[in-house]
């Protein structure tokens, strides 16, 4: 579906939207990546549980949380568990609800 969607704004708009891989081909358009569209994949929604063993969640995280993250030897550190989310909800509010109201400029192609 993602995929047919991406081939239709494609051929809708040629200069600006493209569905290949190719990163060479992609300066300057908007790379609709429908191959992210996949059960294997785990790239999920803010909050969404994941199909895993362990009923991880998709969760915000603070710049220094990310930092220790990318130097830890542990991959389980980044695990989130739903009750683990919602105790970070308290202490940290909700780290996505910027987004939510965020004004960006986004630029004309071309």
């Amino acid at each position: 579906f993602a995929k047919a969607i991406g081939q239709l704004l494609e051929s809708q708009t040629p200069d600006e939207v493209l569905v290949n891989m190719t990163r060479a081909m992609r300066a300057g358009k908007v790379f609709i990546d429908w191959s992210q569209n996949n059960r294997i994949k785990t790239t999920v929604a803010a909050y969404s549980l994941r199909a895993r063993p362990k009923h991880s969640v998709s969760t915000p995280l603070l710049w220094d949380e990310v930092s220790d993250l990318a130097g830890a030897s542990d991959p389980d550190n980044g695990i989130y568990l739903a009750q683990d989310v919602l105790e970070r909800i308290d202490k940290h509010g909700d780290l996505f609800a910027p987004l939510l109201t965020l004004q960006q400029d986004v630029p004309v192609l071309g």
